[in-house]
């Protein structure tokens, strides 16, 4: 089992993992330490829960993979303890400024889950859940923004969209550090928002054949352990992704359906209002990838959006 512990576990030559402890699933997220001439590189900060010994790891930068909590939430205190700039991706920086630095956000999303056919009652939940990470994201406004083909010590930056609009990875002799984009034994999280990309699994799986082009030799993820074949991986998510097309698919047999009403179907069971809000983002994306493809139809009324089969 993975400690959660910041003690550094050197996983590649140069590069040293860190484990920050997260109070829900999967109850771990990895941040990794990198060598240059200057110092380390840090990738990803973990949650803003104020108890990593930044000061004592000779951090001279900090870059982040994606916006989403665990991944970017200490990298205010970590530039507090360190004095070290931040490089974020262009697209992610702006998603993080909206949804971490807006008290706007809230309304919105309320307004779109209620769209997507949620009852009042659960969209009240689903947001008070949502809230409570925004205490433990402490991001930095002023960063360097990266972009596709960038350099960051050495390493290139990819632009990986799916598991958020703006995930970047960064790829070096063979290493792919990988972020939330490959996971070994789960499956990263992909959704449809407001102010999203149309179709974020259609990127997503996009990535996903990329990473299988690129053929890293090792992918460092920021859940579980590292991934010796990340090119055979990708393709099973690939694979995975095309098996629940099928399922959405055939769930709107019976004419038509809000997105909530088949994420029920697709995602049974209590799951409880945080893994619920994920279920539905996560079924809007397979929707709108079958809309693209030309395997459903996006419609409704009466300010519900619902799907139906051509």
């Amino acid at each position: 089992m993975i400690e959660h512990t910041f003690a550094p576990v050197e996983v590649a030559e140069g590069i040293l993992r860190v484990t920050y402890p997260m109070p829900m699933k999967p109850g771990h997220v990895h941040g990794y330490l990198v060598a240059t001439d200057e110092g380390y590189l840090l990738v990803d900060t973990g949650l803003g829960l104020g108890d990593a010994p930044w000061g004592s790891a000779g951090i001279e930068r900090i870059a982040i993979t994606h916006f989403h909590p665990d991944h970017v939430g200490a990298t205010a205190d970590a530039v507090e303890a360190t004095g070290a700039p931040v490089l974020q991706g262009a697209i992610d920086h702006y998603q993080c400024e909206k949804v971490w630095g807006s008290d706007a956000w809230v309304p919105e999303l309320a307004a779109w889950f209620a769209r997507q056919g949620v009852p009042p009652e659960e969209t009240a939940e689903l947001l008070e859940v949502g809230s409570v990470y925004r205490q433990f994201v402490h991001f930095v406004p002023e960063a360097r923004l990266l972009r596709e083909g960038d350099e960051v010590a050495g390493w290139s930056v990819v632009e990986f969209p799916g598991h958020a609009d703006g995930h970047i990875c960064l790829l070096k002799d063979g290493v792919l550090i990988a972020g939330d984009h490959l996971l070994p034994r789960i499956t990263p999280a992909v959704g449809l928002y407001p102010d999203s990309r149309p179709d974020p699994l259609g990127d997503f799986m996009a990535s996903l054949e990329r990473v299988a082009e690129l053929a890293p030799r090792l992918a460092l993820p920021g859940h579980g352990d590292p991934i010796d074949d990340p090119a055979g991986r990708a393709r099973e998510i690939v694979l995975h992704h095309h098996e629940r097309l099928a399922e959405t698919e055939s769930g709107l047999r019976d004419g038509p359906r809000s997105g909530y009403e088949l994420s029920c179907t697709l995602f049974p069971g209590d799951l409880g209002a945080a893994q619920r809000r994920f279920a539905v983002a996560e079924t809007l994306s397979h929707l709108e990838r079958l809309v693209v493809e030309g395997r459903a139809v996006r419609g409704g009324d009466d300010g519900y959006v619902t799907y139906t089969q051509p």
